[in-house]
């Protein structure tokens, strides 16, 4: 099972790593849409190639082992290699490690593979959703900005300073650490916690 999360961790890992070195806007956003559509960035030790899908990329980062293992363990692999296009909210380990303990195990045994499915999908949202325009939408919004998932529930977004923050409806809050990075299908937003819809 380990060797299997391993596996699926690092490919998760790579479609992250396009979110680093990427150019600033005046306020603090990445301009990666238009600098680095077409350009391979670096997540969790590996390279990110903007021609390959969400799971190509995904399994080659370090850092993404474990949500790597659980989009294999809930059945979504096949999902987030199709066309999409998705943005996909990725927690990093350290993110899924802050969890009560024994969370992660529960959720991966087969028996609670839909609850697993219902944590996943509320960390996905349909289209190619830049952290440029989630900002904009804040601004917009007087402060918040709400996208429906593809779980079904909403996922509410604040500025904190130049750091997008997202707020789950069940729990738990994810500040976007690294933006925009570029998939064939869609974009991966790398975050460093989990959040919940209602269980």
């Amino acid at each position: 099972m380990k060797k299997t999360m391993a596996i699926a961790a690092a490919a998760l890992a790579a479609s992250l790593a396009g979110c680093q070195n990427m150019g600033m806007m005046d306020d603090g956003m990445s301009t990666t849409a238009s600098a680095s559509a077409n350009s391979t960035v670096m997540v969790g030790g590996a390279a990110m190639y903007p021609t390959r899908n969400i799971i190509q990329n995904a399994v080659n980062s370090n850092e993404h082992t474990t949500l790597v293992a659980a989009v294999k363990a809930a059945g979504l692999v096949d999902t987030l290699s199709g066309p999409g296009p998705f943005t996909v909210f990725a927690p990093t380990n350290a993110a899924f490690d802050a969890l009560p303990a024994g969370t992660v195990d529960n959720l991966l045994m087969p028996s609670n593979k839909a609850k697993l499915q219902k944590v996943l999908t509320y960390h996905v949202v349909p289209g190619r959703i830049t952290a440029a325009d989630i900002a904009a939408k804040i601004r917009a919004g007087g402060g918040t900005a709400t996208y429906t998932t593809v779980e079904g529930e909403p996922l509410t977004f604040r500025m904190n300073g130049n750091e997008i923050v997202a707020t789950g409806v069940g729990g738990g809050t994810a500040t976007v650490t690294q933006p925009d990075v570029m998939q064939s299908n869609g974009v991966i937003h790398v975050v460093n916690g989990v959040v919940l819809p209602r269980m």
